[in-house]
């Protein structure tokens, strides 16, 4: 829930083990600061001379650990997960890249060549689609890459699945599971082509966790001499789905009709690994009429498919999955921006980056107050005080007797940061309705300020 930023800040941070409850404190204070005025370099923050020292004196204190501050909002996530009966788990890994000079030198190469340094992060965050509700973060990793290795071929073969970048899929389930323990059954993790690992899945398998794991290469199957692609390309289609695909770039706009099939299948290990079969559902979705470059989704299961609404199930949940790449663009630029920050250590970045990954998820959190099923009131997201200013700034009318619905909201939320709805799409950017969300609170703050002067008189 959205929410009044300091009140958000000890539901966050409120309950962090730094070692001493003075730096909790300074966790708490900083964290509201950032929320109130995201994406401003700390010095330009309005704060006393006092605060903006025990800022600067939190972030270089080389006692506070950045994982310990993650983990305080991750047990918040799970606090907020209680109450969904299913939760998709939307990952994804993005790189951070950092030019100035007074860093560089500590941050490692991100896969771009020696010119430009900088952190991997991979990131999961909880989405509940029965209410599309973002809940949360419930884990981030990030890491460097060391510069010496740059151009060199890694020696694939004989480096340890554990050892590889790519066990960070296990390693983000592994974590996931000992914050949420038994929720977990209700989880779903949504990855990419990237997650499509032998290991990765046998262990979500082995584990009894459930996952949709879009297909990155036609694997070898129990069900007959073709490979998977083979296979599926000989299914009958189930159905239809129409979509309109948005657009992207030089990409034009356009709708589509997809074939939708399904079926289960059984993987085999590959040759060069050791293990088990494992028996997964597949869901096919084509664009007709385009096979050369048309829509085309492979998907793995653990979910059962047995009809047509199964297989749109899964498609939907894959669907989601922007929603984390979403969460990246608003977390690196859009919303906080801490691929502008410029501090003298990594450590120092880390513990700044570690706050605004939270606060990224509450301004993400924004977007969807327009997403939810029969539009409920607006006081789910907005007090009454806050609702009926924005009314008395927006509407200029006389009041209604009752609170209006989320919709209105979003709307009026979105215009008073500034949006025009030029494109006609109905959806702002995340960017616009944070404005308007702090342009709101300057105005609640003013509210209770004159209230204030007032009653002093």
């Amino acid at each position: 829930m959205i929410n009044e930023h300091t009140h958000w800040a000890k539901q966050q941070f409120g309950k962090s083990d730094l070692g001493d409850p003075r730096r909790t404190a300074r966790l708490v204070k900083l964290a509201s600061t950032l929320a109130n005025e995201p994406g401003k370099p700390l010095v330009n923050i309005t704060q006393s001379p006092a605060d903006m020292e025990g800022a600067y004196r939190f972030i270089r204190n080389e006692n506070i650990d950045a994982t310990a501050i993650a983990e305080s909002g991750f047990k918040a996530t799970v606090e907020q997960a209680k109450s969904h009966n299913l939760l998709l788990a939307l990952e994804d890994t993005t790189t951070l890249i950092y030019k100035h000079s007074s860093i560089r030198d500590d941050l490692g190469h991100v896969g771009r060549g020696a010119k430009q340094r900088g952190l991997l992060a991979h990131s999961v965050l909880l989405f509940a689609p029965d209410t599309k509700q973002v809940v949360g973060l419930i884990e981030q990793s990030r890491w460097s890459r060391d510069i010496n290795t740059i151009g060199k071929r890694e020696k694939h073969a004989t480096t340890s699945y554990e050892e590889k970048e790519s066990y960070k899929w296990e390693s983000a389930s592994r974590a996931m599971a000992e914050r949420l323990q038994g929720q977990m059954a209700n989880v779903i993790s949504v990855c990419d082509r990237e997650a499509d690992i032998y290991e990765y899945l046998q262990y979500k398998l082995t584990e009894q966790q459930r996952f949709v794991v879009r297909s990155m290469q036609s694997r070898h199957i129990e069900e007959g001499e073709d490979k998977l692609y083979a296979f599926a390309s000989e299914l009958m289609s189930a159905g239809t789905k129409h979509i309109h695909i948005a657009q992207k770039g030089g990409r034009k706009a356009r709708s589509a009709t997809l074939d939708i099939t399904y079926a289960p299948v059984t993987l085999k290990a590959p040759y060069n690994k050791k293990g088990r079969s494992l028996p997964v559902y597949y869901v096919g979705s084509a664009e007709r009429g385009n096979a050369e470059n048309g829509l085309s989704w492979h998907l793995l299961t653990s979910e059962p498919v047995t009809s047509k609404e199964d297989a749109l199930a899964i498609i939907t949940y894959y669907e989601h999955r922007w929603l984390v790449e979403e969460y990246h663009k608003v977390w690196k630029s859009d919303g906080t921006d801490i691929e502008s920050l410029r501090l003298q250590s990594q450590d120092n970045m880390e513990r700044l980056v570690t706050i605004n990954g939270f606060i990224a998820t509450r301004i993400l959190q924004l977007k969807f107050t327009n997403e939810q099923p029969d539009s409920p009131s607006c006081e789910q997201l907005l007090s009454p005080k806050a609702w009926k200013l924005l009314w008395l700034k927006r509407i200029k009318t006389p009041l209604p007797e009752t609170a209006p619905n989320m919709s209105w909201a979003y709307q009026e939320l979105a215009k008073l940061g500034g949006w025009k709805d030029t494109k006609r799409t109905g959806r702002a950017s995340v960017k616009v309705l944070w404005q308007g969300w702090l342009k709101l609170q300057a105005i609640l703050e003013g509210y209770d300020l004159a209230k204030s002067l007032k009653s002093n008189l």
